[in-house]
C-alpha cells in the first residue's frame, strides 16, 4: 500500500509559557475535542504534557489523508485555538507530518 494511502499524523510541540499551562490547555482540549467530534476524517487527537517538562505540550493527531488534514486547517475550532494559543506560548517547534504503517491500537 502506498504511504499516501495510508493515515495521516501530524505532531505538533509547544512550550509553553509559565503560568499559561491551563489556558493552553483549555484551547488544545476544546480543539481535540471537536475535531474528533465534527470531523469524519479526524481518528485521533491526543493531548500530552512531556512528564520531564510539564511545559512542554504534544499534539498526536490522526487523519485519514492529506485532504482530511487540510479540511482540519478551515475549521472554526482551529481557528479559535490558532487565536487564543500565540500569547500562551513561549516556542512552537516545526510540525511533523508523517504516514502510519501500523497501529497496534487497530490490531486487537
Amino acid at each position: 500500500m502506498p504511504l499516501t494511502s495510508r493515515p495521516f499524523v501530524v505532531i505538533a510541540e509547544f512550550r509553553v509559557k509559565p503560568g499559561s499551562l491551563d489556558a493552553f490547555l483549555d484551547l488544545a482540549h476544546d480543539d481535540a475535542r471537536a475535531s474528533v467530534a465534527h470531523e469524519p476524517g479526524c481518528r485521533a487527537f491526543d493531548v500530552a504534557v512531556s512528564g520531564s517538562d510539564p511545559l512542554t505540550v504534544v499534539f498526536y493527531e490522526v487523519y485519514d489523508d492529506r485532504a482530511a488534514f487540510d479540511a482540519h486547517l478551515e475549521t472554526p475550532h482551529l481557528a479559535r485555538f490558532r487565536a487564543g494559543f500565540p500569547a500562551l506560548i513561549a516556542e512552537e517547534r516545526p510540525v511533523r507530518f508523517l504516514h502510519r504503517t501500523f497501529s497496534g491500537a487497530e490490531a486487537a
